[in-house]
């Protein structure tokens, strides 16, 4: 029920955002960009996204960078695309992480459903971790900026509830193996012996996976410095949407913008496709920078656009490959 409900909610914020900007001022803003335009922001979202692979593959060295790549696509094209909370793309994530063949891994084995959750739990940490570095420097960014206040503030004290929380996650990964035995513990004194032996099997190699992971803190540090370049690239982005539109923003302040948003979506993380939180976000933030409403609007359409464009062909193509491997194993 909640889904639905938060689903509406960001249904009616979205709509009552598109009215007060105007449909046709917001059309009117589109009509600048051009298919050439668009297919210049394409070209810049597929360039992010392949380095978002290099990241991921930068903290699992075990993995292909063509399945991890591919795995991404499909993450984040479900959490757009699909509707899903954050939550509901990482768990098709992982699915497209362990599917397929055992040739796109390093070792020639297959992986497992517990090593495809460890990989996208370290990948979507290191990516939390090159976003904390970036939402600061967004705030570093709104100093001397009128009414940034209302921004900063709320934001700061988000960041420090983050960061902590992201620093017991990472606890929590590295000494994970003492909780989850306890677990199967528990739970074998109520399943058969056979699937008994199977999650010991299975909780054992998670410990085992995870700590091999952390035991490199210089390829995590690498991935989330990736990381964070992704996310400036994002920034880039969002300041080319702006100059294609017509607006003048220096890359600072389009970076701010997005810095800010981005901590703002991560505020909505259960919307599916931070519908309206991510319009709200874009609206406020031109304001504060003198950037009209239609084309704050414009730059969140924009936005959904790109990831529509690449999502729904990459959804189609993942399934097309799921077929055939299923009616291969058949």
């Amino acid at each position: 029920m909640l889904p639905y409900i938060l689903s509406l909610a960001g249904i009616t914020l979205f709509c009552i955002l598109t009215l007060r900007a105007g449909i046709h001022p917001i059309l009117l803003s589109l009509a600048k960009i051009g298919l050439s335009g668009f297919f210049l922001l394409l070209l810049c979202q597929l360039a992010v996204n392949f380095l978002l692979g290099f990241a991921w593959k930068s903290s699992i060295p075990d993995i292909s960078f063509t399945r991890l790549t591919a795995s991404r696509f499909v993450r984040d094209a479900a959490a757009a695309c699909l509707p899903f909370s954050q939550l509901g793309g990482m768990l098709l994530g992982i699915r497209a992480t362990t599917a397929g063949h055992a040739r796109h891994t390093t070792n020639e084995q297959p992986i497992s459903w517990m090593e495809g959750i460890a990989a996208n739990i370290v990948d979507i940490t290191t990516e939390v971790l090159g976003q904390i570095v970036f939402i600061i420097i967004a705030l570093l960014c709104l100093i001397g900026q009128a009414d940034a206040g209302r921004f900063m503030w709320p934001l700061g004290i988000g960041m420090v509830f983050l960061t902590c929380g992201v620093a017991g996650f990472i606890w929590t990964q590295q000494r994970s193996g003492n909780a989850l035995q306890a677990l199967a513990r528990f739970f074998a004194k109520h399943i058969s012996a056979e699937w008994r032996d199977v999650l010991a099997d299975n909780t054992e190699n998670f410990q085992s996976y995870m700590e091999g992971l952390w035991g490199n803190p210089a390829r995590i540090g690498l991935g989330a410095g990736m990381h964070l370049l992704c996310w400036v690239g994002s920034a880039f982005m969002t300041w080319l949407s702006i100059i294609l539109l017509g607006a003048h923003c220096s890359f600072l302040n389009a970076l701010a913008i997005e810095g800010v948003v981005c901590g703002i979506m991560s505020a909505g993380f259960f919307i599916p496709g931070s519908l309206g939180v991510q319009e709200a976000g874009y609206v406020a933030l031109g304001h504060l920078f003198g950037i009209n409403a239609d084309i704050a609007m414009s730059i969140s359409l924009l936005r959904r656009g790109r990831d529509i464009v690449i999502g729904i062909p990459v959804l189609l193509l993942w399934q097309l490959y799921e077929f055939r491997h299923l009616k291969r194993r058949s």
